[in-house]
């Protein structure tokens, strides 16, 4: 979790393809000038040395530092005990750009055989690299996607934003979550479907990157019936009221597959009766969706009224009756 990226990385609405040039390709100057760059980076997240990397930050994004530092600070969990372990480097080049404007990036090796696509949204004219880090040995597998950008005032490649995610829930890889939404995927769509969106927040640091093995998990998870979002909002029998749960979705926000649920509220105040209210919810969808229990860590609860989304809190399953 924790992303703290440039506005231009948010929106992935597409209007023109631009140059990319995969680690491989990379001519020694481009590929040493940036790995430095990227091991600063990274080595300062994993030292948690905020100095270093408010030296590297670009200019233009001074007004980010604040939250790039408190993701930093959240993430140190992540890649404690960690070493500096780069997995991917991209180069992108959208210096032939007039302006700001939605950019895609196709990044394709030396053989033609792999193709891996960046979306950018309102992506100023420049140039920009990805990189793509492990903090191998850390227990909790943590991952980072630094991008960077050439600033030409300083001829030198500076940090543009960073995303930190762990690469494991409770010692499972993203791997390991595919292989189980396939295994549930007639006996429990729910679950299965879940296992899958756990799988792809795992296997990558950024939402931005596709390639052909996360459209081959796409596939397989569009195959699954009946689809969760297509189920809601769903009503819940309860004694005598009926819960209705409007949005189902991972939150991985304490670094474990948890999901969160949001549901409409009655409108009580009290954080007791909130947290009463709430854990009737829980267990309510977990009457109807059992399988959850199984496969998954805990829920969120969040509510809903008149438009506003309260978090209420998170419970582990073997604390939701």
């Amino acid at each position: 979790m924790f992303p703290v990226f440039l506005a231009f990385l948010l929106t992935p609405w597409i209007s023109r393809a631009a140059n990319c040039i995969s680690g491989a390709e990379l001519g020694s100057l481009d590929r040493d000038a940036l790995s430095s760059v990227v091991t600063k980076v990274a080595g300062a997240v994993i030292a948690q040395d905020e100095s270093t990397l408010q030296s590297l930050l670009l200019p233009q994004e001074a007004s980010q530092w604040d939250g790039i530092r408190a993701a930093v600070e959240q993430a140190a969990p992540l890649v404690k005990g960690g070493q500096f372990q780069l997995r991917n480097l991209y180069l992108l080049d959208a210096g032939d750009q007039s302006a700001s404007q939605d950019t895609q990036f196709f990044c394709t090796n030396a053989s033609g055989s792999l193709t891996v696509t960046i979306n950018m949204s309102a992506l100023p004219p420049g140039r920009y690299a990805l990189a793509l880090v492990d903090a191998g040995g850390a227990p909790m597998a943590g991952q980072m996607g630094v991008v960077l950008a050439f600033d030409s005032a300083a001829t030198a490649w500076k940090l543009a934003g960073i995303t930190l995610r762990p690469g494991v829930f409770s010692g499972h890889d993203g791997d390991w979550y595919w292989v189980r939404g396939r295994e549930l995927a007639k006996t429990d769509p729910w679950s299965a479907w879940f296992s899958y969106d756990a799988a792809r927040y795992l296997l990558l640091p950024v939402d931005f990157l596709t390639s052909p093995n996360l459209e081959k998990l796409h596939q397989e998870q569009e195959l699954i019936v009946p689809q969760p979002p297509k189920a809601l909002p769903l009503a819940l029998p309860d004694g005598d009221r009926t819960w209705k749960i409007e949005e189902v979705g991972l939150d991985p926000a304490l670094h474990e597959a948890d999901l969160g649920v949001v549901y409409e509220s009655t409108g009580v105040t009290d954080p007791a009766a909130l947290r009463t209210e709430a854990t009737a919810v829980l267990s309510a969808f977990l009457k109807v969706q059992p399988g959850i229990r199984a496969n998954f860590h805990g829920l969120w609860a969040y509510a809903d009224k008149d438009g506003k989304r309260t978090a209420i809190m998170e419970l582990p399953m073997a604390k939701i009756p």
